[in-house]
């Protein structure tokens, strides 16, 4: 019996969440089927997804997420579109619900590591709004076993009830940028030397200023050819990290590009010899699968979903250590058989994660609520 299914998309353009959604709903859009699916959007939102196609209907609401207001009205446009399956893409599901409700728990982050929050209010609403979706949700998805085993040990949720579907690796990265746009990043950023690349937000659960002291230690060992390139937005936030680059002299050697659009930075992966993620916890972690998939060889942190990710095809480091981050930077530099070794292996691991097989892992999730 074909169903209504309704999914928040407020944050379709947001980084992470927004990636997660646009990727489901546009594979939901390649297969048919006779479910309907609402997706409770921005009003700017409502064209792409009637772009959709016939099976999509928007359904505008402007509430800001993480607010008393969607407290209320996302119920209400639940029961005013008459769905029969809520999927809450991210933790907060309001108890005024009443229809079966799928939840996708990315991480427990904030748990883990609530002294990064802006403050005490900021956890207890996280926390509160965690354990309500949790409990409150027929099945929880999340991206990685390390995620589940967070899931299940803070928020005392069964392992029978929470699905690890990974997220898939963007498409635009199957497909290798054209030497010309490689050569056009390359001379709009004047890259002349060879670099090291960092890219991801710079909140210190990332570990940056780590990356950058082994870094100093790498250019102390001989590599002074070699610059570091970070990208990663709001760098202003977190003032200690330009500090610490000036500290060690490395001010003419590290680059801070902020954001940059998804051509560059596909551009930079293939131009990058090396890429360096010494991550403290990931609920996935799409950037070394990125630079996988562009050719780049991977150094990435040996905890949280990271090994779980990457596989066999990257070099793993305790990324509490700056001397193992930079023993292991210039092991990938200096060996050339590794470095071949390391990019044939990302090739085929990056190639492992579908979205198609998620979108079709996620319905078959939706049914079981709807029929099980």
């Amino acid at each position: 019996m074909p169903a209504r299914i309704a999914i928040d998309a407020r944050k379709l353009h947001a980084y992470g969440i927004g990636t997660y959604v646009r990727n489901l709903v546009q594979e939901f859009a390649r297969r048919p089927t006779d479910d309907t699916y609402i997706l409770i959007c921005r009003p700017e939102d409502a064209d792409f997804v009637r772009q959709l196609g016939p099976q999509f209907e928007p359904w505008p609401d402007t509430s800001a997420n993480y607010s008393v207001r969607e407290q209320l009205t996302v119920p209400l446009d639940l029961r005013r579109t008459r769905v029969d399956l809520f999927h809450a893409p991210h933790y907060v599901v309001s108890p005024l619900i009443s229809c079966p409700v799928v939840v996708t728990i990315h991480d427990c982050i904030h748990l883990r590591f609530p002294q990064y929050l802006p403050n005490r209010i900021a956890y207890v609403y996280a926390r509160t709004f965690m354990t309500i979706g949790a409990r409150r949700a027929r099945k929880i998805i999340t991206v990685s076993q390390a995620s589940k085993d967070d899931i299940q040990h803070y928020l005392g949720a069964p392992a029978s009830k929470i699905e690890v579907i990974h997220n898939g690796l963007d498409a635009r990265y199957l497909t290798p940028p054209s030497d010309d746009a490689v050569a056009g990043v390359r001379d709009r950023f004047l890259l002349t030397a060879p670099f090291i690349l960092y890219a991801g937000n710079i909140k210190p659960h990332k570990n940056v200023e780590r990356l950058i002291e082994a870094y100093a230690l790498l250019r102390r060992d001989g590599h002074q050819d070699l610059r570091l390139l970070i990208i990663g937005d709001e760098l202003s936030k977190y003032p200690g990290i330009r500090r610490l680059v000036h500290r060690h002299h490395l001010h003419s050697h590290v680059r801070f590009l902020g954001f940059v659009p998804d051509a560059t930075l596909a551009a930079l992966y293939k131009l990058a010899s090396l890429f360096v993620f010494p991550s403290l916890f990931e609920g996935f972690g799409f950037p070394p699968l990125e630079a996988m998939a562009s050719g780049t060889p991977v150094i990435a942190s040996n905890v949280s979903s990271l090994p779980e990710v990457v596989g066999d095809a990257a070099v793993l480091v305790d990324p509490r250590d700056p001397s193992a981050i930079a023993a292991a930077m210039a092991r990938v530099l200096g060996e050339t058989t590794l470095r071949r070794d390391l990019i044939a292996r990302g090739y085929a691991r990056a190639r492992t994660f579908s979205w198609t097989e998620a979108a079709a892992r996620t319905r078959e999730v939706y049914h079981s609520v709807l029929h099980g």
